[in-house]
């Protein structure tokens, strides 16, 4: 991966949740070119272990660990696995989130009538347990590895990258579950900001526009491998008209990291091709 400019994390240590997924191991991966011993955490440990296999084909160092955001239990087991192999983490990266078709409609608007239509799940058919689900997934997710990894990063003076979304700022139709989910992840990052700022750990977020993921791909590349109806909408609405790269989001990542962003702290940080800047008009 070209990097946009380079920081010195050697000898540092950073573990990455979520890393086995499209922008999160991408992420592990600048964090390992800049030198930083990275441990990939993934519920699917193989997955895990492929990005960490990959990073230290290419020369960096990392490991891949099975964990679970939402069981503290399996947490902790990682964390002491990291520490053992790697040491104390400098660098938590907070990025395992998704979404669950129990907590998304099927139309963008309610039209009278639509509750009678077995073939249209509105508001009225939303899942309690679909709901709960994503927002555990990305809210807890969120909040138990901080949890487990902060006593590190206070010894450490350590930085937290936490990675919420466009939705956390105007909710994009369809998925309430996901978009309340992430806003509360943004609120989050403002409040653990302000919780750790006596201790000398910054926390921020990267709120990456759209970008394809594994998640979202059947929703936005219909079978011919040609944009839906969805994805016409969303490039539409970024001025810049494409979804983002993985690599896009590397240089935000990274300043947010950096000596030069010492005083950046409680921010979220768009990275969506213009799309927050576009009225549609």
């Amino acid at each position: 991966m070209n990097l946009p400019f380079n920081i010195d994390l050697n000898n540092k240590i950073a573990a990455v949740t979520g890393g086995g997924g499209i922008l999160c191991s991408g992420f592990s991966k600048v964090l390992a070119q800049c030198g930083a011993k990275v441990a990939v955490l993934d519920l699917r440990g193989e997955n895990a272990q492929a990005v960490a296999d990959e990073i230290n084909k290419s020369g960096g160092e990392a490991i891949g660990i099975s964990a679970n955001v939402l069981d503290k239990e399996s947490l902790l087991n990682a964390k002491k696995e990291i520490n053992e192999k790697f040491g104390k983490i400098d660098i938590l990266i907070n990025g395992a989130g998704g979404n669950n078709p129990k907590g998304t409609t099927s139309k963008d608007y309610y039209e009278a009538g639509d509750e009678t239509k077995e073939d249209v799940k509105t508001f009225f058919d939303l899942d309690p347990s679909g709901i709960e689900f994503v927002f555990n997934l990305n809210f807890l997710g969120t909040l138990l590895p901080t949890q487990v990894f902060a006593p590190d990063l206070i010894e450490n003076k350590g930085s937290i990258i936490n990675i919420s979304s466009m939705n956390a700022f105007t909710p994009l139709t369809r998925i309430p579950a996901y978009s309340g989910a992430k806003a509360a992840v943004s609120n989050f990052t403002q409040w653990l900001a302000v919780h750790f700022s006596k201790v000398g750990i910054r926390v921020n977020a990267i709120a990456p526009g759209f970008f394809l993921t594994d998640q979202n791909r059947a929703l936005l590349i219909d079978e011919n491998g040609n944009y839906t109806e969805r994805s016409q909408k969303i490039v539409n609405n970024t001025p810049m008209g494409r979804f983002g790269e993985t690599e896009e989001l590397s240089g935000t990542l990274l300043w947010l990291l950096s000596d030069g962003a010492s005083f950046v702290d409680g921010v979220v940080v768009p990275v969506d091709g213009g799309f927050s800047a576009y009225s549609g008009v």
